[in-house]
């Protein structure tokens, strides 16, 4: 399934609940669903920085595709990584680059956080696009 067509399904999902309420709540259990980082990758390394949470993320290249996996401390922050890793994982690095993320703002995410957690939303994208630039340029 190509990026586009799986933030339209996320947008799909968020819009089937009435308040924010539901929503931090979906997050949570999407978060409970979230393909674990192996500990060996828990490391400083891994780390994003710019996030209030502690939230680590490991990428590598299979068949082509970048796979991410991912860990927070945080329930809420381990919800956003895994909505993002769901919409970038199992993806060409170039399709990474290339994606747009408006779908964040279609569901509302980044105005009903908190301006830190807003702030390693962002830096959490950043770290994806910058793996996949990583891995684009070992491609190429």
């Amino acid at each position: 399934m190509i990026i586009a067509e799986i933030q339209e399904e996320i947008v799909d999902e968020f819009s089937m609940f009435d308040d924010w309420m539901q929503r931090y709540e979906y997050m949570i259990e999407l978060g409970k669903s979230l393909p674990l980082i192996d500990e060996p990758y828990k490391t400083e390394d891994n780390i994003i920085k710019g996030c209030q949470s502690k939230v680590w993320v490991h990428a590598e290249l299979d068949n082509d595709k970048l796979v991410f996996t991912a860990d927070s401390d945080a329930i809420i922050t381990k919800g956003i990584i895994a909505i993002l890793i769901r919409a970038f994982s199992n993806q060409k690095p170039q399709d990474i680059i290339d994606a747009n993320t408006d779908f964040i703002d279609e569901i509302g995410l980044k105005e009903h956080l908190s301006p830190t957690r807003a702030n390693g939303l962002v830096s959490m994208i950043k770290q994806l696009k910058l793996y996949a630039v990583a891995y684009q340029t070992q491609l190429n």
